[in-house]
C-alpha cells in the first residue's frame, strides 16, 4: 500500500473531472455541502462474456485519498473555477468519512457494491473520479490477468506490458498482474514502488547489435551467467537454438521465443534441447499472448509466458465498467430512475453464499437499514477501510491480497471459471427492496 518514494506527499487533488469542483462551490453556495450522503461504486454488469471480476487498486486508491490535498499550486490552478469562499475551504480540505468495501484481491459481480463511501456531500462527491480511474484501470487488468493465470495452469507470466501503455499506467497494470498472480515483471518502477519481483535480459536488438548470433549469446553469458535467457528467433531458430547452447553450455537457464506458431516450435526446441543435452533449459514464449493463447499452449512444452499488449489493456475489456452513485442523502434512499441505468436507493449490504464444501451460490444485496440473517456458510462482504478520513490499522498488503484472490478463485464453481462466454458464475440476487 505504499506510494513511490518519489510521489510521496504529491497532491492527488487535480486527478479529478472539473465538474466536482463545480458542484461542490454550487453546494456550499446553497447549503447542501454539509448533508450526510453515501455513495457506493459498483459494475451493472461485467465486460461481455467475462464470469467474474477482481477487485483490485483499493490499496492505491486509500494511499491517494490521503495525498487528496489542496496546496498552493492546486489552489491557484482553481482560482477561475470556484470562487473565493470555495478556495478557502478547500485549502482546509480533508476526507474525514468512512469507507467500507470488499478486500482487494476478492471477486465481484454484477450489482455488487464493491466500495461504500460515507460523509457529507463534500467529503465525498469530490473523490469520485479518482475512486473510479484507480478502480476501473486496476480491476479490468486484474480481471483478465487472473484468467490468464488460471489459463497458465501453474506456469509463471512474465508482465512486460510497459511499452503499450502509459507510464504511469505502467506501473499501475504491474500491481494489478501482480496481485493477480503473475510472478514478476519488466518494471522497475513497479519493483521499487511495490517490491514486484522484475525479470528480463535482452531484446532483438542486443542481437542485431552484434556481428553475429553467437557473439551476441557470449557476451550476453559473460555478463549475466549460463542461467540466462537467450533469445533464439532474431535468424532461424534451430540455428539459435545450437548457439545458444555452444555460448552457455547445457546448463543454460532458458531460451525465449517471440514470434511464430509458439506451439510448434516450443515441442521443436524441446526436441532439439533435449538433444543437445540441456535437459534442464526453460522455454519462454511471448509475442501477443492473451488468456486463449496461453489455453492454446496448455499441452506444448512452454515453462513459462511473457504477456504484454493484452494485460495492459485488460484483454480486450480496458475499464471495468464501474461507476460512483448517490444513494442516500440524511438517510433517506435516492436513486436515479433512467430506464437504461437504474440504480436501487439506499446504503447496501452484501453477503455471500457458498455450499458447505466451500463453492460459492450467489451473492446477496440487501438494504443495510433491514440486514437479513447471515448463515453458518454465508459471509459478509464489506470491511472496514478508512474510519474519520484515517486508513485503518493492519490493511492488508500486497502479498496478501495477492492470497486472497487464490482462495477466493478457489470457491468459483469449475464453469466459472472457463475462457467461454457465459453468464456471471454466480448470480446478484437483491432482497428487501
Amino acid at each position: 500500500m505504499t506510494g513511490s518514494p518519489s510521489s510521496a506527499g504529491v497532491s492527488t487533488a487535480l486527478l479529478t473531472d472539473r465538474y466536482e469542483l463545480t458542484m461542490l462551490a454550487a453546494a456550499f453556495a446553497d447549503g447542501t455541502a454539509q448533508r450526510e450522503c453515501v455513495f457506493e461504486v459498483f459494475a451493472r454488469r461485467l465486460p461481455d462474456g467475462r464470469r467474474y471480476g477482481v477487485v483490485a487498486g483499493t490499496g492505491r486508491l486509500i494511499e491517494s485519498i490521503t495525498r487528496f490535498r489542496f496546496g498552493e499550486q492546486e489552489l491557484d490552478l482553481l482560482s477561475d473555477v470556484v470562487d473565493r469562499a470555495t478556495l478557502d475551504r478547500l485549502a482546509d480540505y480533508r476526507f474525514s468519512g468512512d469507507i467500507d468495501g470488499y478486500p482487494e484481491g476478492e471477486l465481484y459481480f454484477p450489482g455488487s457494491p464493491i466500495l461504500t463511501v460515507c460523509g457529507t456531500f463534500a467529503d465525498t462527491v469530490i473523490l469520485e473520479t479518482l475512486v473510479l480511474s484507480i478502480l476501473n484501470h486496476d480491476s479490468a487488468v486484474a480481471s483478465a490477468a487472473a484468467r490468464m493465470v488460471t489459463a497458465a495452469a501453474g506456469r509463471p507470466i512474465i508482465e512486460m506490458g510497459s511499452r503499450r501503455t502509459h507510464e504511469a499506467a505502467a506501473v499501475a497494470a504491474a500491481r494489478a498482474a501482480y496481485l493477480a498472480g503473475f510472478a514478476s515483471t519488466s518494471n522497475l518502477e513497479a519493483q521499487r514502488r511495490h517490491g514486484i519481483p522484475t525479470a528480463g535480459t535482452a531484446a532483438h536488438a542486443w542481437v542485431l547489435l552484434h556481428d553475429d548470433e553467437l557473439s551476441a549469446f557470449r557476451s550476453q553469458v559473460a555478463a549475466l551467467g549460463t542461467k540466462t535467457t537467450l533469445l533464439v528467433d532474431t535468424y532461424d531458430i534451430r540455428r539459435g537454438i545450437e548457439l545458444a547452447v555452444e555460448a552457455a553450455g547445457t546448463e543454460l537457464g532458458a531460451v525465449r521465443i517471440d514470434s511464430g506458431d509458439l506451439g510448434v516450435l516450443a515441442r521443436q526446441a524441446r526436441e532439439q534441447l533435449d538433444k543437445l543435452g540441456a535437459t534442464n533449459t526453460r522455454i519462454v514464449v511471448s509475442g501477443d499472448l492473451d488468456e486463449y493463447a496461453i489455453a492454446a499452449l496448455r499441452a506444448e512444452p512452454v515453462d513459462s509466458y511473457g504477456v504484454g499488449t493484452s494485460v495492459v489493456t485488460g484483454s480486450g475489456a480496458p475499464t471495468a465498467g464501474m461507476v460512483y452513485k448517490l444513494v442516500e442523502v440524511d438517510g433517506r434512499p435516492v436513486a436515479k430512475r433512467s430506464a437504461s441505468k437504474e440504480s436501487r436507493g439506499g446504503r447496501k449490504g452484501v453477503l455471500r453464499r457458498y455450499k458447505p464444501t466451500g463453492t460459492a451460490t450467489e451473492e446477496v444485496v440487501f438494504p443495510a437499514r433491514n440486514p437479513i440473517p447471515v448463515g453458518e456458510h454465508d459471509r459478509l462482504m464489506q470491511v472496514p477501510l478508512i474510519r474519520g478520513g484515517e486508513p485503518v490499522p493492519d490493511l492488508p498488503t500486497l502479498e496478501e491480497s495477492r492470497e486472497h484472490l487464490k482462495r477466493a478463485l478457489v470457491t468459483v464453481p469449475w464453469e466459472g471459471l472457463k475462457l467461454s462466454r457465459g453468464e456471471p458464475a454466480i448470480p446478484t440476487v437483491f432482497e428487501g427492496f
